[in-house]
């Protein structure tokens, strides 16, 4: 029996969808892939790059043990370069813009605007009176390897984003614009007190106006050993609920209809962002734009699929924080830049690209089930 028109066009449709799956599925494939060399590439680089310039090839012998083909072996000033001096700030530097990138994008789904950041909800603002307080004070505690700075800054972050969440709860909910007033008022609360504390800095001028704004000249194997961990359960939490935050794209009526726990998911997500912002703000500073551009850069080639946005836009973070460290530290060496300054000069032009073509991008085009 020759089967209908209509059962024919059904399986052409279904065709058609299955191969689009197929087409979408290996062009994540590719944009992972890809961007993973990416941070590889840039990796390396800015290992060999600096006041000492490293061959490629030896960093590798350095990192690796061993390298097929003909060349010399890094001597030991070389490996305490690359080991002890340049790696692990090459690693801090993709944990903090992998974070930012990350909290960003779940902001962004969050509070359904594509001009969310990291710093919306008051963290960067408690990390800042924190990290300020213990300078201006002259604190000189450590723990776990780390100095008082990063962990009074990692303490004011949690602080103010759990005062902005006390706020903004009402009856058990958290409504979305009430969080943002409150992330608002707080961060111009803190903003006053750490200019406050600026003011009479005094002889500790220098070195608060430098952590203001943003750098990683102090990273040690003791910020990646605090760091990567809260890195990766966040990002393993993120990536769980990244089916809630596709569907609360659609709104919060819809997503309910659609079996979200609207309020649980909104205060897990609230929590992982407050942490990922407290983590990358704790080891290098207030560094602005990272999480309101990259994830538009990775969204605008990839969808608003969460399945794919956030590990990628953990990548994308990755390579252009690496990126811009290694340019800060070496476009007017030896003097280094803070890498704040850097991002802000590279992130800024793209933001008004934003402004300018907001009706063509279609941010919630592209929507993942």
């Amino acid at each position: 029996m020759m089967p209908r028109k209509g059962a024919a066009g059904d399986q052409a449709a279904a065709g058609d969808l299955a191969a689009a799956v197929l087409r979408r599925r290996r062009a994540r494939r590719a944009l992972i892939a890809a961007l993973s060399l990416a941070l590889l590439t840039v990796g390396v680089v800015a290992l060999t790059v600096g006041a000492v310039a490293i061959p490629p090839a030896t960093v590798l012998r350095c990192l690796f043990g061993f390298l097929p083909g003909p060349g010399p072996a890094p001597d030991p000033a070389q490996m305490a370069i690359i080991v002890m001096l340049r790696l692990p700030r090459v690693i801090t530097a993709a944990i903090v813009g992998a974070a930012l990138a990350v909290a960003g994008a779940i902001l962004q789904a969050l509070f359904r605007n594509p001009l969310a950041d990291p710093y919306v909800i008051g963290a960067s603002w408690g990390a800042s009176l924190g990290a300020v307080a213990v300078m201006v004070s002259g604190i000189s505690v450590s723990f776990l390897g780390l100095s008082a700075v990063p962990i009074a800054a990692f303490l004011g972050a949690i602080a103010a984003v759990l005062v902005v969440y006390r706020l903004a709860r009402e009856d058990g909910a958290l409504p979305v614009l009430t969080m943002l007033l409150a992330g608002i008022a707080v961060g111009s609360l803190l903003s006053a007190a750490v200019s406050l504390l600026v003011y009479f800095a005094d002889r500790r001028l220098h070195q608060v106006v430098f952590w203001m704004m943003g750098g990683l000249g102090g990273a040690t194997w003791a910020h990646v050993a605090v760091g990567l961990p809260y890195l990766a359960v966040a990002l393993g939490v993120a990536f769980f609920y990244s089916r809630e935050l596709n569907a609360m794209l659609l709104g919060e009526e819809t997503a309910q209809q659609l079996g979200v726990e609207v309020e649980r998911a909104k205060r897990v997500m609230l929590a992982v962002t407050a942490l990922l912002t407290a983590v990358a703000v704790s080891l290098g500073g207030p560094i602005g734009f990272v999480g309101l551009v990259v994830p538009h850069m990775v969204r605008l080639g990839s969808g608003a699929d969460h399945r794919q946005l956030l590990p990628a836009a953990a990548l994308a973070g990755a390579v252009l924080l690496v990126a811009a460290d290694t340019l800060a530290r070496t476009v007017i060496a030896p003097t280094e830049l803070p890498v704040g300054l850097v991002t802000a000069l590279g992130g800024s032009p793209f933001f008004i690209y934003i402004l300018r073509h907001r009706r063509r991008m279609r941010f919630f085009a592209g929507r993942g089930g």
